[in-house]
């Protein structure tokens, strides 16, 4: 099994073999240093003269070629020990010296501040921008998060539960990303803008508590923390009061800060609970910053202020379509009365669509958005009557959202949950000032992959076995 960097002070006076990246040369007295790298740590390695070929192959290294080195493992010399890095007291002495894979003159240096480098030109070669330190923490700690993540809630009888990328075009708010059907022509799937219908079939299908890390796509307008495609944690779970999922998110943020960010502090818990109109009243925003600044005017990154708001409008009004529209999505529930009936529902948010409140929740972080949910309507006659709000055909709505609706009529429980946003998460915790940070491969903001090219145009073959044609406007 191979050994890694990190590992090394273990093996003292030993001689071992390490794989790597060069990551800095130095020649001092006919001396030859460079420092190797993997994912763990860095290491000096020691080549001597009196080694001629090795010493001669050793004067051609240069940044990024990758190694195999054989040698001993030694103490340095006390005047040259460093003991802020983990192998700061230790070097190898090279015994043998194998070069893996030369690499040419790189676009730009990986050993400085990677932010100060063009974006486009880090997107254009992502696989080095990712070789630096910084990325390569990001990446890490995102993989930690999950974990975390994918340990609490499994603890909690929560199952993780796939559902199709290939799935069928609804209107939810983003414009669908679709995919031409070859077998049917004319015909087209849709990626999902998130798994919401699924997520309230498998509470139909008896799974109680659901949750995935999940890709999402939505062909929205560019803008900084938007991506064509993102991850978030989606989850639902059976009978639950909103407090139940709110005390769920909560819990979860607070162990992972304390786990993972043991440096931050939360500003205040349990998150403070905050009505819509009192948001939008006292702060201006739906997504309001609750940090202390200091005489300066400044936030500190360190402190966490989460917040969840509540109490949402159920409709809004779209002056230029002129219509309404829901503001979360349509299988949002509206708040209840006491004792009413859902005849009583219907009649009341269809006589002024503008008063009815929402049983929806925003969580946010730091002045952001982080995650939103909702209990969801679990009665066909209701969302049959939230549709026709929204201007939706009787037929338009069969098609469209007719499996959902014939689902409901087989026993479907109370349901509710919500989706946080991973990369947004990862990017305020991180002190990241954009997802692009702690995405492996993001698009540009216009939705460019520039390592890749694409989008890019398909060939006259794959365009007519698709039976599509591209027209000129």
């Amino acid at each position: 099994m191979r050994l890694w960097i990190k590992d090394t002070p273990q093996y003292l006076q030993k001689t071992i073999t390490l794989y790597g990246w060069v990551d800095s040369r130095r020649d001092h007295g006919g001396i030859i240093f460079f420092d190797l790298r993997d994912k763990t740590a860095k290491i000096q390695v020691v080549f001597a003269p009196d080694k001629k070929e090795m010493y001669d192959l050793a004067k051609k290294l240069r940044s990024e070629w990758v190694l195999e080195i054989k040698g001993r493992v030694n103490l340095r010399p006390e005047k040259m020990q460093n003991p802020k890095i983990l192998t700061g007291k230790i070097e190898i002495e090279a015994e043998e010296l194998k070069v893996l894979s030369m690499a040419e003159n790189l676009p730009f240096e990986l050993s400085s501040d990677i932010k100060a480098v063009n974006e486009e030109m880090r997107l254009q070669y992502r696989y080095l921008d990712l070789r630096s330190q910084r990325l390569q923490i990001n990446l890490a700690n995102r993989h930690r998060i999950i974990k975390f993540i994918r340990d609490f809630l499994s603890e909690r009888e929560f199952i993780e539960i796939e559902t199709p990328i290939l799935t069928k075009s609804t209107p939810e708010g983003a414009r669908d990303y679709v995919v031409p059907s070859r077998l049917e022509p004319g015909k087209f799937y849709a990626l999902p803008q998130s798994p919401q219908q699924y997520k309230q079939l498998l509470m139909v299908a008896g799974i109680e508590r659901y949750f995935q890390i999940a890709r999402c796509f939505r062909d929205e307008d560019t803008r900084g923390d938007r991506q064509p495609e993102f991850t978030q944690l989606d989850l639902e779970m059976d009978f639950p009061a909103q407090e139940d999922i709110l005390q769920l998110i909560e819990q979860l943020l607070k162990e992972l800060v304390i786990k993972i960010y043991p440096e931050k502090r939360i500003k205040e818990f349990p998150f403070p609970r905050i009505p819509y109109h009192e948001a939008m009243e006292t702060y201006k925003s739906d997504r309001p910053d609750l940090r202390e600044a200091n005489a300066k005017g400044e936030k500190d990154p360190n402190e966490l202020a989460f917040a969840f708001i509540i109490d949402f409008p159920l409709f809004e009004w779209k002056k230029e379509d002129k219509k309404w529209d829901a503001v979360h999505h349509p299988f949002t529930r509206p708040k209840l009365k006491p004792e009413e009936t859902i005849k009583q529902v219907i009649e009341r948010i269809k006589k002024d669509p503008a008063l009815p409140l929402a049983d929806q929740y925003d969580c946010v972080l730091n002045g952001n958005e982080i995650g939103g949910g909702s209990l969801r309507i679990s009665e066909p006659k209701l969302l049959e009557a939230i549709f026709e709000i929204l201007g939706h055909q009787p037929e338009e709505i069969s098609a469209k959202f007719g499996h959902l609706l014939k689902a409901f009529k087989f026993g479907v429980p109370p349901h509710g949950g919500i989706a946080l946003g991973l990369d947004r998460i990862i990017m305020l915790l991180q002190n990241e000032p954009s997802i692009r940070e702690v995405i492996a491969f993001p698009k540009t903001g216009d939705g460019r992959d520039l390592m890749m090219e694409a989008p890019s145009p398909l060939d006259e073959k794959q365009l007519k076995e698709l039976h599509l044609k591209i027209l000129d406007f």
